[in-house]
């Protein structure tokens, strides 16, 4: 499918802000493999690209900006009624005739702020007179401003930051602003779609955490625990995969844990993942949703830096570990947001967990001197249930994670792309 993405950028500086925006829907774009050409204004200096805006499978399109080989100046058309200056209707004229040449083979063509700003003004009647010539092409027309109310009086060609265009959706970030936005192109509210502005949680993340994320999906879980720890049994790896099964269980949303192992010479790694897998499956746990990163390319453990990088990702960590002398991973993991669930029976992990609010339960330990063991009634798998129950309680009502949580699922481009932007554009 063809896509066109009309901007009329004059550069890529980031500090406008729709720039991000673009660079973000590009993204979406192309990894869906659509083909696409990015429209800017013959001003925009190549050498502002960088990033997406550099890749090999876009198509940067130049569109005129010269009149008679003079640079057209473009003017603030904001006020409804009034005249446009003498040349306008000539320049909107050849702005056209390029636009027409960029947009001919294309299936879709999607407009960022085009028929909003009054600056504007001559590429949006440029717009109009393509769209005549190629009467098949559908536009997406994004608005990025708070929509403006719609006036009572109007002159041509001042109107048309106000009049409808034929085969046209109509986009803003958020479903508050549908009915304004409708109201000032006066047309239905089904007309009209959101198109969140994304957050990509890769977008500041190191090679591996995105490489990582190109493996295993790091985004849908609404449980998503990450376990950085030797592959030892004295971390007790599957009682946490064995806690987190039972919270998706009693839930019944999705849960996942990331374990970023590295080998030990206490056991052999291959069993020990096996009981681990074996533990968490046992609690509901899918095998796919318990994941090994020294299975993934990092057979040596997982960069430290990426570790906390998936604790920003993450929202729940789990310490089953049956001896700390201190649990420096739990200042870390607390440090980037995460639901805290300690091992009480060991004394480290007492002492930090009384200090950051922790939610203790209570599971083999060595403490000074002697060792522990638990017992539970009725049974193991009642006590777990039951503790993995008033977690999800906890965490449903911490506002702060479940704002986290949502950002993570539902603010991505992938969410946004699949939810929103794909069925405008490839239905």
């Amino acid at each position: 499918m063809n896509i066109a993405v009309l901007t009329m950028f004059n550069g890529l500086a980031k500090t406008y802000s729709l720039v991000s925006v673009v660079e973000e829907h590009l993204h979406m774009l192309l990894n869906a493999g659509m083909n696409v050409k990015l429209l800017v204004s013959e001003d925009c200096p190549d050498s502002d690209r960088y990033g997406i805006y550099k890749d090999e499978r876009l198509q940067w399109v130049k569109i005129t900006n010269r009149l008679r080989g003079r640079q057209i100046h473009w003017r603030d058309y904001t006020q409804p009624v009034g005249r446009v200056h003498d040349t306008f209707l000539e320049e909107a004229t050849v702005i056209a005739d390029s636009l027409y040449e960029a947009l001919a083979d294309t299936n879709v063509c999607m407009m960022h702020d085009i028929l909003y700003q009054g600056w504007h003004l001559v590429h949006n009647i440029a717009v109009r007179q393509v769209q005549t010539r190629l009467p098949r092409l559908r536009f997406a027309a994004m608005n990025h401003s708070l929509p403006v109310s719609r006036p009572l009086r109007m002159d041509w060609p001042l109107s048309a930051r106000f009049t409808p265009m034929p085969n046209t959706t109509y986009l803003y970030p958020t479903e508050s602003g549908l009915a304004a936005l409708a109201q000032q192109y006066n047309v239905p509210a089904s007309q009209c779609r959101a198109v969140y502005n994304s957050l990509n949680p890769y977008a500041e993340a190191g090679e591996d955490v995105r490489e990582l994320g190109k493996l295993t999906d790091l985004l849908s879980p609404d449980f998503l625990a990450v376990y950085p720890g030797r592959l030892t049994a004295g971390k007790q790896l599957e009682k946490a995969a064995a806690l987190i099964g039972a919270a998706g269980t009693v839930s019944g949303k999705q849960a996942k844990i990331v374990f970023c192992d590295f080998p030990s010479m206490d056991i052999e790694a291959d069993t020990y993942k096996k009981r681990i897998l074996h533990e968490g499956a046992r609690y509901g746990l899918p095998h796919e949703h318990m994941v090994f990163t020294s299975d993934l390319g990092w057979p040596d453990g997982f960069p430290h830096r990426g570790v906390m990088e998936l604790f920003a990702l993450s929202n729940l960590f789990i310490c089953s570990s049956y001896s700390e002398s201190f649990g420096l991973i739990v200042l870390e993991a607390v440090s980037r947001g995460n639901f805290i669930v300690l091992n009480e029976a060991v004394p480290a992990l007492q002492e930090l967990g009384q200090r950051l609010g922790a939610y203790f339960m209570r599971w083999d330990a060595r403490n000074f001197g002697f060792d522990t063991r638990e017992s539970y009634h009725p049974s193991e798998r009642d006590y777990l249930l039951e503790h993995a129950g008033e977690i999800v309680r906890l965490m449903k009502e911490n506002k702060a994670l479940q704002g986290k949580t949502i950002v993570r699922q539902q603010y991505n481009p992938s969410w946004i792309w699949e939810h929103q932007l794909k069925p405008i554009v490839a239905p």
